[in-house]
């Protein structure tokens, strides 16, 4: 395991000490999960970012024409904004 030395801004420093103290959790505990969440959501962007170049419009086209053209089951549905089945 590693050791950081982090400059925050005091009040920065108080909300950490209060979010972790509310959540039951040690400081530490709390900025480690903090860092982890922002990496894993940096990380992921990029991933779609890389999956989205390696796209190509005419295989989606391909396999979107080979689904069948039928209504979804009642169940699949989705609702509008008053709550009924779109199609009903």
């Amino acid at each position: 395991m590693s050791t950081i030395s982090v400059r925050l801004p005091d009040s920065l420093h108080q909300l950490i000490r209060e979010v972790s103290k509310a959540d039951q959790v040690s400081m530490n505990q709390f900025i480690a999960s903090a860092v982890a969440e922002k990496v894993s959501a940096l990380t992921t962007e990029r991933y779609l970012m890389e999956r989205a170049q390696r796209g190509n419009e005419q295989k989606f086209r391909q396999a979107l024409a080979s689904v069948p053209d039928v209504e979804p089951e009642e169940f699949d549905r989705r609702n509008d904004s008053h709550g009924r089945a779109s199609g009903s």
